[in-house]
């Protein structure tokens, strides 16, 4: 579990390339202060697990699942990533819930500057954009933002200069792509509603949505 406020950035070292499967190696320091094998980082937004590591670099493995749903396909030596650790149960909760299992890849359609505002408009897939709402959470690359706007096919975030300069998502250009995680609570309350993929639907006499209607909740 993470909460979208980035540590660090890190800079892809090496990239072992197998049939399916990646290694990358990563240059760092914050995040390996009190670093464990086995342990979580989130790594541009998607949850992977070190399997090796030094006093400024360490390695994990991705999945043939996780190439294909991830802008981790499209990294290259020199890349900058975004860097958390795992939330500690005793540390702050500066962001939203962030699990690193990264629901699609957005596209910035469109980058502008107000003020001292960046402001970036990412299209996704129907699909996601269901669960974006004005002043909601997403994460973008691993970063926890706020929903400034939303439109039919895409929803807008706004940066300030902090996170402009201390996440990749400053770096980002028009046509780049981006890790998208919509809000788990949003997910989940979405799943109770519909009944979609929920074990034990089909033995249950009405979904969530007729329980709060039965209540008074809804209309």
């Amino acid at each position: 579990m993470f909460t979208g406020i980035i540590e660090e950035i890190g800079k892809i070292k090496r990239i072992q390339k197998a049939t399916e499967a990646i290694v990358l190696t990563i240059d760092a320091k914050t995040v390996l202060e009190d670093v464990n094998l086995g342990d979580s980082i989130s790594v541009n937004g998607v949850c992977l697990t070190v399997t090796a590591y030094s006093q400024n670099e360490f390695t994990v493995d991705v999945m043939p699942e996780t190439i294909k749903a991830s802008t981790l396909q499209l990294l290259t030596v020199g890349s900058r990533v975004n860097l958390e650790r795992a939330m500690a149960a005793n540390g702050r909760f500066g962001g939203h819930f962030v699990s690193g299992h990264v629901d699609g890849i957005g596209t910035i359609v469109s980058k502008t500057r107000k003020g001292n505002a960046f402001y970036y408009e990412i299209q996704v897939d129907p699909e996601l954009r269901e669960f974006m709402m004005l002043k909601g959470s997403v994460s973008v690359d691993g970063t926890s933002l706020t929903i400034f706007d939303v439109s039919n096919q895409s929803f807008t975030i706004s940066l300030i200069p902090h996170t402009v300069l201390h996440t990749v998502v400053g770096d980002k250009q028009r046509g780049d792509k981006v890790n998208i995680e919509c809000d788990m609570l949003a997910k989940y309350m979405h799943q109770m509603m519909t009944n979609k993929s929920t074990p034990g639907a089909s033995n249950r006499s009405g979904n969530m949505k007729d329980l709060l209607q039965q209540h008074g909740f809804t209309n």
